[in-house]
């Protein structure tokens, strides 16, 4: 039971990690483009600690109101599986994930920042923020990252479930994404 373990001790449950895009593993910013794509901001870091992620077998997924190819790609690049982009209802993304995982919700960790994400939050079993996400929501999260959406906050949420799990930094070579030899995060 959840409230019989203190924060490490979720940690060693989680058995996916799923994310929230805009705000989480941005700032927030998007500039529109004339095509209805954005630009968006990514940290180098919370993009390394995904593709290691998923390099060692965990379930990485992102589950945004967020659209486009740009993001699409960078998703695809860093071999992310689980994908609902545009996703108006991220409730049923997250039964759709349980149901093609078979993951209970309880071991889920889902980081969001803002109203669209407090459904989520107070459905999973692990429910974490970035420093910057809105008073609800970091008034519903049981772990808030001391780093803001785009500046680490991915990063140190990965970090720490695959360092309890003890599959951080395994080795010093870079991650590939795909057959071209280009390291994912850059």
């Amino acid at each position: 039971m959840r409230e019989n373990k203190n924060f490490k001790e979720l940690l060693a449950d989680v058995e996916a990690i799923l994310l929230d895009v805009d705000g989480v593993m941005t700032d927030g910013g998007i500039i529109p483009l004339a095509d209805g794509d954005f630009i968006r901001k990514y940290n180098a870091k919370d993009g390394y600690a995904m593709a290691y992620a998923v390099k060692h077998n965990f379930n990485i997924g992102v589950i945004s109101g967020g659209f486009g190819k740009t993001l699409e790609s960078r998703m695809n690049r860093l071999g992310i599986k689980y994908q609902y982009l545009g996703c108006m209802d991220k409730i049923a993304a997250i039964n759709d994930f349980i149901a093609k995982t078979g993951i209970a919700r309880e071991n889920i960790l889902y980081m969001g920042d803002d109203i669209p994400d407090l459904e989520v939050l107070r459905y999973v079993g692990i429910p974490v923020a970035p420093a910057d996400a809105c008073s609800e929501v970091l008034q519903s999260a049981i772990y808030i990252s001391e780093r803001k959406g785009g500046d680490g906050a991915v990063r140190d949420i990965i970090e720490q479930v695959l360092r309890v799990k003890g599959v951080w930094a395994l080795d010093s070579k870079g991650v590939i994404a795909d057959d071209s030899n280009e390291v994912a995060s850059r």
